[in-house]
């Protein structure tokens, strides 16, 4: 174990934390009690957050969300809300949280959010949902652009493309340097969860 901590490996041993940040482990279409539409303002004024929150994707929201496209919010357990756009989940809300994106938009559109990189051995608990702690991005195979407190990020595994989780950084980019333990992002959506294995919504 010694040698693991010199190494910067320990992250498998205290790299991520529990998986209480997991927000669809065990999720199931089951788990989503109504959809309902809403009123257009209402339609325009979701939008307009999502756009504030994500600029890069003003080029192709047209795409995304079509403007005759058919707009629903599913209301879920645990106070999640889900805008679904003809059928398909596109984002998601905890409370009065940020509004997120499904890891299958985000694959559609890579570019629409920062990333945060952990290292190899924080993968397998990445992909349990665990929130994940500051040595797992501070260690040799971890990186992450500037962020601030709060800010909505995609999270990618060492030697891979495409995000496996995305979450809400819990601390700036700053202080995961400084203070390098804890939690440093949380309220995880990750690849292979309830969320992800659904395609859609009927």
């Amino acid at each position: 174990q010694a040698i693991l901590a010199r190494t910067g490996s320990c992250v498998r041993l205290r790299g991520c934390a529990p998986p209480p940040g997991a927000m669809f482990k065990g999720f199931v279409a089951e788990d989503v009690s109504g959809q309902n539409q809403v009123k257009s303002s209402v339609q325009r004024g979701i939008k307009q957050r999502i756009l504030e929150i994500y600029p890069r994707l003003e080029p192709v929201m047209k795409d995304i969300w079509p403007k005759d496209g058919n707009m629903m919010i599913a209301k879920c357990k645990d106070h999640v809300l889900m805008v679904v756009i003809d059928k398909v989940p596109l984002f998601w809300q905890h409370r009065d949280g940020p509004w997120l994106p499904t890891l299958r938009l985000l694959h559609r559109c890579p570019s629409m959010m920062p990333k945060v990189q952990v290292d190899k051995g924080a993968i397998k608990f990445v992909l349990r949902g665990a929130s994940i702690m500051c040595p797992g991005i501070t260690s040799a195979g971890g990186r992450m652009e500037d962020v601030a407190e709060g800010e909505c990020v995609q999270v990618t595994a060492e030697g891979t493309t495409h995000a496996c989780a995305v979450g809400i950084m819990t601390m700036s980019s700053d202080d995961v340097k400084k203070v390098n333990k804890g939690v440093c992002i949380d309220q995880i959506h990750f690849l292979n969860d309830g969320l992800w294995k659904i395609r859609e919504l009927n």
